[in-house]
């Protein structure tokens, strides 16, 4: 599968444009993993990109969140290393390879990087520096959705937080016009 097929699918998929932002944010942070662990950025970017493409009809039913999107990609030609990671993202199946790991703590990052750019005046991730988004991150009642714990499994990936934010500030300001930060 190839970038522009795997965007067709998102927007046939996942109508809200935010949750189709935060997708294209994952897929940024998971190119830049890869490229900083020497794997496959094209293979970990679509893991990224297609990690939330059932969330539209499994929001409601958690349960389901992750095996309906692996239902929805069984007759494309993505690897199963990439089929186990949306799995493993939100915890239906255990992390074991780079890639799980990487997608279970890039998920929630996304969600406290955005939040941490529309708290700022400049509502933009330019100013946005890693000591910001440290603090944020103690914060415990800032941005409640992103996962504390989930995005500290960056440990898995042998990164401190710090390290692991600032990969993560720095995929997303890479396509911040994408992401309109």
């Amino acid at each position: 599968m190839i970038r522009e097929e795997a965007m067709a699918l998102l927007k046939k998929h996942v109508k809200n444009k935010n949750l189709r932002k935060h997708c294209i944010a994952v897929e940024a942070v998971m190119r830049r993993l890869a490229a900083r662990f020497g794997e496959d950025k094209e293979l970990w970017g679509l893991a990224g990109l297609l990690h939330d493409l059932d969330y539209d009809e499994t929001a409601k039913d958690m349960a389901r969140h992750g095996y309906r999107s692996v239902e929805m990609l069984k007759d494309t030609d993505l690897p199963e290393e990439v089929l186990h990671a949306i799995l493993a993202h939100p915890g239906h199946v255990e992390r074991e390879s780079l890639m799980d790991k990487a997608l279970y703590c890039s998920d929630p990052v996304t969600g406290l990087i955005v939040a941490a750019a529309l708290i700022h005046p400049s509502k933009s991730l330019g100013p946005i520096d890693v000591r910001f988004l440290m603090n944020r991150f103690k914060e415990k009642h800032f941005a409640k959705g992103a996962n504390r714990q989930q995005i500290a499994a960056c440990s898995e990936l042998g990164m401190d937080l710090e390290e692991f934010l600032g990969v993560s500030l720095e995929a997303m300001k890479g396509i911040s016009k994408e992401l309109a930060l």
